[in-house]
């Protein structure tokens, strides 16, 4: 079925990827994400946005064979609500809460508790109004009262039933996230999560910049994949422009991206054998990646490749010098990660504790929307890379992996498997690079053009919606990770599980806490 058979005024948006926008009411919100989801789509991204006099909108990117959906509902009223989606998409549900702890504006019968307010700012409070101060009387920053949180964690109850709080201040230096576990025994019957606890304001941030600059932001929201949040923004803003970049910038775009995939893989691998305790892949992990990362630093001057990416190109080039190290460098790679994968695979302690560990079935994994690395694990085959090229990966032999068993195991496999095909992506990059500009001069769209930018980052999609105000002005940005839609398939695959195989699962996931915590 095309887009423009689920909802007749489709409008497309200009841009790299296929994107289709268009305002519906709240009967053909509901019924088009049944549509959708009947036809085998899913949920990209939910927001919402404050239009001044014109009251707010709920926005929904649904995912489709060809594209993307870009559906807006109009709101009125002091009090304004919209249909909920969570019955039909459930990754809906957090954003819905998102969407009204920053707005105010909520889907009716859902869900009601908050989700990223805590206690930083009163429950009348609404950031991303557009009549909200954040400034206050003075030049500082505005500051509230802090508040008892008093969170209504679901209870369970029965004999023998213990509850097991873990952080959300953690050992080490991973970011602050809750866990709430349920157990018997060891074994736990119930996880549930409380995220939020590094809101920074960023899509209020955004609003304070021009066009030119909210690239720096973007690549800011999760430090992980900053390639990919910046080109998903660049991606969007060239589409709001009416802009393509050079062949050579794009080109080089993918380059950055693949080595931002291989650089969190090597670091993944590295992590899932020591917390399955082979100290010996983290040791051997960590000396592959850190070499990997002094060879980004020097070639492109950044080792996670920050402010590469630029509305209208690169700000980096690869000299023919830069091209024959980074052959040589991939030929290394390779056979060390070649004979890596053969330890792991014919190590028996190792295997034993990811085999069954931690397990996403297809079926539900499909219900719940779990998508990218994840969700290839477990038999959802839909990377972007694949399904819908932009340039360079159109002219480019990419190779999907996906499996079925949804463990631990299988998470790992394919780590594995896409690091080599992305070590093979960048050969035929390098061997390939056409000649010319790497940059061309980005001029502000006009008042009121909207874009969007989606891009196969190593964790998933990364989703960027943007409109263009007055000016060169950001009127409304929104960044959204791919951790989104399968922060709560983690709780489902913990259950079952016993208490210390929860390091394991957690990090075979590896979601973003900053990237959903805007």
């Amino acid at each position: 079925m095309k887009p423009e058979d689920l909802v007749p005024d489709l409008q497309p948006l200009p841009g790299a990827m296929p994107v289709w926008r268009a305002d519906v009411d709240s009967a053909a919100w509901r019924a088009t994400a049944q549509m959708v989801r009947e036809q085998g789509g899913r949920l990209v991204a939910l927001w919402g946005s404050d239009e001044a006099a014109e009251g707010f909108a709920v926005h929904a990117a649904l995912a489709v064979r060809d594209g993307v959906l870009w559906l807006t509902l109009p709101l009125r009223g002091r009090q304004p609500e919209y249909p909920d989606l969570s019955a039909v998409l459930p990754a809906a549900q957090r954003m819905q809460r998102a969407a009204y702890d920053l707005l105010g504006i909520r889907a009716a019968g859902a869900d009601a508790r908050k989700w990223l307010r805590h206690g930083a700012w009163p429950a009348g409070e609404f950031p991303l109004r557009k009549s909200f101060d954040a400034q206050g009387s003075t030049d500082a920053t505005r500051r509230f009262d802090t508040v008892a949180d008093d969170y209504p964690f679901v209870a369970v109850q029965g004999e023998g039933v213990h509850e097991i709080p873990v952080g959300p201040v953690h050992a080490g230096i991973i970011e602050p996230g809750h866990f709430r576990f349920s157990v018997v025994g060891e074994r736990v019957l119930r996880l549930e999560e409380r995220l939020g606890y590094v809101h920074k304001g960023i899509e209020k941030r955004f609003e304070a910049l021009g066009i030119h600059d909210g690239f720096r932001l973007a690549g800011r929201v999760s430090g992980d994949s900053t390639v990919a949040y910046a080109w998903a923004y660049a991606m969007a803003a060239e589409a709001a422009a009416g802009l393509t970049p050079p062949p050579r910038a794009l080109w080089l775009r993918a380059l950055l991206l693949e080595r931002e995939r291989v650089a969190n893989h090597l670091g993944d691998l590295g992590y899932l054998g020591n917390d399955a305790g082979l100290a010996m892949g983290l040791a051997q992990f960590s000396r592959l990646k850190e070499d990997w990362l002094r060879t980004s630093a020097a070639l492109f001057g950044h080792r996670y490749l920050m402010d590469r990416v630029i509305p209208g190109g690169v700000a980096c080039d690869l000299s023919a010098e830069g091209a024959h190290e980074i052959l040589q460098e991939l030929e290394r790679l390779r056979a060390e990660v070649a004979r890596l994968k053969t330890i792991f695979d014919e190590h028996p302690g190792l295997q034993d504790r990811l085999i069954g560990t931690g397990r996403v079935a297809p079926e539900l994994a499909d219900r719940l929307g779990l998508t990218g690395l994840a969700g290839r694990a477990s038999g959802m085959a839909w990377d972007l890379r694949v399904e819908l090229p932009c340039v360079p990966y159109d002219a480019l032999e990419v190779a999907m992996a996906t499996h079925r068993n949804g463990d631990v195991a299988a998470r790992v496999t394919l780590r594995f498997e896409e690091v080599l095909a992305s070590l093979d992506l960048c050969e035929q990059i390098v061997e390939r690079l056409p000649e010319g500009n790497v940059a061309t001069l980005f001029p502000s769209p006009r008042d009121g053009a909207s874009g969007a930018g989606w891009v196969e980052g190593w964790r998933g999609e990364v989703f960027v919606a943007l409109e263009a105000g007055a000016n060169g002005a950001l009127r409304r940005v929104h960044a959204h990770d791919p951790s989104w839609q399968n922060w709560p398939v983690l709780e489902h695959a913990v259950m079952g599980n016993i208490v210390p195989d929860f390091p394991l699962i957690n990090k075979s996931f590896n979601l973003s806490y900053s990237g959903v915590d805007l």
